[in-house]
């Protein structure tokens, strides 16, 4: 993992899984975390920062999770258009 990465992750990606409600899982951090050796909740953490980075990397790939952009200018669709030319004479 490059030193990048760990940054990115230490200072955007983990406070925007932090901030995030954990509603109905909240009961399972606090488990997990209670039950775990701290050597175990260390390991934890290294396997859940690999996974919140691939995520991260998936959605920046795929785009998704973006907020939409302004969309583009639309060109306008040429008509060829018919005259009606008479001559005049």
């Amino acid at each position: 993992m490059s030193d990048f990465m760990l940054w990115l992750h230490a200072n955007y990606i983990q406070p925007q899984v932090d901030a995030v409600e954990k509603d109905q899982y909240e009961t399972h951090f606090y488990i997990v975390e209670r039950e775990l050796a701290p050597t175990s909740r260390i390991n934890l953490g290294h396997v859940l920062e690999f996974t919140a980075i691939q995520a991260f990397l998936l959605g920046f790939r795929t785009s998704e999770g973006l907020t939409p952009r302004t969309p583009r200018r639309q060109v306008p669709l040429l008509v060829p258009v018919k005259r009606n030319v008479r001559n005049a004479d």
